[in-house]
């Protein structure tokens, strides 16, 4: 890799974020249709990341709100793990 390939902060930032929600949404004990629908969506932003990295993440802090939502509202949800 060349050095002006190296990632932005910003970019960088919006990296880590992306595989965190990743992993959560793997983590999570949701129905098949449930998790592919999320897993959807965060594709959908990763995605937009390629063109447009202030839209993305905006959504991306949209969906990871969704997301704390839905883990505080899952009977559960003591029992679910940040990540690994």
């Amino acid at each position: 890799m060349a050095a002006d390939d190296r990632l932005t902060r910003s970019e960088d930032d919006l990296a880590r974020r992306l595989r965190d929600a990743h992993r959560r949404v793997r983590l999570l004990t949701l129905s098949p249709e449930r998790r592919e629908r999320l897993a959807r969506r965060l594709l959908s932003i990763c995605d937009l990341a390629k063109h447009d990295l202030h839209r993305a993440a905006g959504r991306l802090d949209l969906f990871l709100l969704d997301l704390d939502a839905l883990v505080s509202d899952t009977p559960s949800a003591g029992n679910i793990a940040e990540g690994d």
